[in-house]
């Protein structure tokens, strides 16, 4: 038996931020605030090439090892089975959809940065729930999870934490898009 590289997507993004997190962790390079995380509404600069590419590049960078591995935990356990569904050109799309509509959504709405791959992992989760939709079914699994995920989060966006909840919901929207545009008229 041999190892296979079977989800190049997924793995290349978890390698990407643990790399990304370990240069900043024990090389001191301050890449994260840099280059891996998106300014708030007041610190965005639209002249900047790098503050456009931030807008893709933030879920990348993550603030701590808890941080990386609650969210590379769940990439790698959904991850693979989208990139067979989907193919790997199109789940990378979704990503990078994801992650812009997030990033624009934070500077136009939030003062604070923003950075993690939370919104790519409610995307994920979300759109899993459409793994075996037929027709014009609406999967019971999706409307349970999104009772169960997306109604947690907007609950906990009450509550004071350095979580974005709103980056959650964005990520569950945008898989909730792409699940019904990438199964519609399948059977």
């Amino acid at each position: 038996m041999k190892i296979r590289y079977n989800a190049p997507v997924v793995l290349t993004f978890g390698l990407l931020s643990t790399v990304i997190l370990m240069l900043d962790l024990y090389a001191g390079t301050n890449l994260t605030l840099r280059l891996f995380s998106v300014p708030g509404r007041s610190a965005f600069e639209p002249s900047s090439l790098v503050h456009w590419l931030r807008l893709f590049t933030h879920v990348l960078g993550h603030a701590s090892w808890a941080h990386l591995l609650g969210n590379v935990a769940l990439i790698l356990l959904l991850g693979p089975m989208l990139e067979e569904k989907y193919g790997s050109g199109r789940l990378l799309g979704m990503i990078l959809v994801t992650a812009l509509a997030t990033g624009i959504a934070n500077i136009l709405l939030f003062p604070t940065g923003l950075l993690g791959a939370s919104s790519v992992v409610f995307m994920m989760i979300i759109l899993s729930s459409f793994a075996n939709r037929r027709g014009n079914e609406i999967p019971l699994t999706f409307i349970l999870v999104v009772i169960i995920y997306l109604g947690r989060e907007i609950s906990a966006a009450f509550q004071q934490n350095n979580v974005s909840e709103f980056a959650h919901l964005i990520g569950g929207l945008c898989g909730s898009v792409f699940g019904f545009l990438r199964t519609k008229g399948r059977s």
